[in-house]
């Protein structure tokens, strides 16, 4: 847990050098970027900015504590990195499930155009729904940090996510300008969650048993009734569906275009943790708010 294990000397500002001299190459490669981008999806200039969403109570992110200690794997040696399913820096447990490859790729909403050497952090459940460092403080799979290409591109390799009681399957993230502004805690330039869809998550649920909850779970909930994505337009909603190829057996390929609006309105975004704790959803059996 922080506090304890936890070397907050180094992580993501030990990793820094690393990221911007990455950075200042891409800065260069820019313009063939950007030629590579106007013949592709951007040029139809049809994306739709993402609504902010909840960060939910397991960010890890510097702005929540557990049991009185402030919970940051961004502080953590090794967050930037590409497989996200061990544990980095001090930990060393792992985490299986079926095998997902993202490939996410952020844009500037006004023109669609790639945004280049911005810094992305995500996070989401393992197979029966549970969170490193908070349902489970002695790992910290399943996040990680990533940098966009000249394309705006950033690819992890993950697991496909568990569905828990009340939310619908998903993965969250949150987009920052800059790597300084990350290590710093500034605020994100958006924060939001990647919806999955419905057929293969049934299909994950029902033939790997290391999804032992899944469709029960499942069959619980709609996008209508989450308590994140029921707002949403149809727009929105198409917009950050994770698009998949392939089946349970084999692992799938994931891609999502990540539009940020740069004069979006942040007031409403995030929402407090559910009541008598972030573990309170487990001891009282209730609804996450995640």
């Amino acid at each position: 847990m922080p506090g304890s294990r936890h070397d907050h000397d180094h992580g993501f500002v030990h990793d820094l050098p690393r990221m911007l001299g990455r950075r200042n190459m891409l800065a260069v490669m820019g313009g063939v970027g950007l030629v590579t981008a106007a013949a592709g999806p951007a040029a139809a200039l049809d994306c739709v900015a993402l609504p902010w969403e909840t960060a939910g109570p397991y960010p890890a992110d510097g702005s929540n504590t557990r049991r009185g200690q402030t919970v940051n794997a961004l502080s953590q040696s090794g967050v930037i990195r590409s497989d996200l399913r061990p544990s980095f820096g001090d930990m060393s447990v792992a985490v299986d499930g079926v095998t997902l490859d993202l490939e996410l790729t952020l844009q500037n909403s006004e023109g669609c155009t790639p945004l280049t050497g911005h810094a992305i952090y995500i996070w989401h459940c393992d197979t029966t729904g549970l969170y490193s460092l908070y349902d489970a403080p002695q790992a910290n799979w399943l996040r990680g940090v990533g940098l966009s290409d000249a394309e705006g591109k950033v690819r992890f390799t993950t697991i496909f996510p568990g569905c828990y009681d009340g939310r619908w399957p998903h993965i969250h993230f949150e987009v920052f300008e800059t790597v300084e502004a990350a290590v710093g805690g500034t605020a994100s330039l958006l924060t939001a969650q990647i919806a999955l869809p419905e057929t293969d998550c049934a299909a994950v649920y029902a033939q790997d048993a290391r999804y032992s909850n899944g469709t029960r779970n499942l069959g619980r909930i709609t996008l209508a009734r989450d308590n994140v994505f029921s707002d949403n337009t149809e727009a929105q909603l198409a917009q950050q569906m994770l698009a998949l190829s392939g089946d349970p057996a084999a692992g799938y390929r994931g891609t999502v275009t990540i539009p940020v609006d740069f004069t979006a309105d942040r007031s409403t975004a995030g929402g407090p943790p559910p009541p008598g704790g972030f573990l309170g959803r487990w001891l009282r059996g209730g609804s996450p708010r995640g």
